[in-house]
């Protein structure tokens, strides 16, 4: 079961909708970022973790920061949007709002040709929508 927590932001059912696309078999259990512990998560027992963007700062996103620290090294972690910023944060890296917002902008993006990138040109254009850095 994936297990997706949800910062109130519409894309969740974005995410949701494409993973079905790739698996209908495969279960995500779509959970509010202020409904439930990092503990009653870590009962739930899933294989992988999704945190969503969301319309704040790491530090306004709920739960999303504790179930990163409970799962980290543990399960497959995606964070989208805020939610690779909280996995940030929770590195140890500031997270602070760029002078230069980046809403609609393409930049390149080098990669291994590993992972998720298997197949993918390299380097490829991609869109970028965030403020925070």
């Amino acid at each position: 079961m994936i297990l997706l927590i949800d910062n109130y932001d519409s894309f969740t059912w974005n995410l949701v909708q494409r993973i079905g696309e790739l698996d209908a078999s495969l279960e995500v259990h779509v959970v509010r970022n202020d409904r439930i512990t990092s503990e009653e998560a870590e009962g739930l027992g899933p294989s992988h973790v999704i945190v969503s963007p969301g319309p704040c700062t790491p530090r306004e996103a709920g739960v999303s920061n504790d179930i990163i620290r409970t799962f980290a090294g543990r399960v497959p972690l995606l964070g989208v949007c805020l939610g690779h910023q909280c996995m940030g944060a929770g590195g140890g890296m500031p997270v602070i709002r760029h002078a230069r917002i980046m809403h609609g902008k393409t930049s390149p993006i080098h990669h291994d040709g590993l992972g998720i990138f298997t197949d993918m040109p390299n380097p490829f254009t991609a869109t970028r929508y965030h403020s925070l850095v």
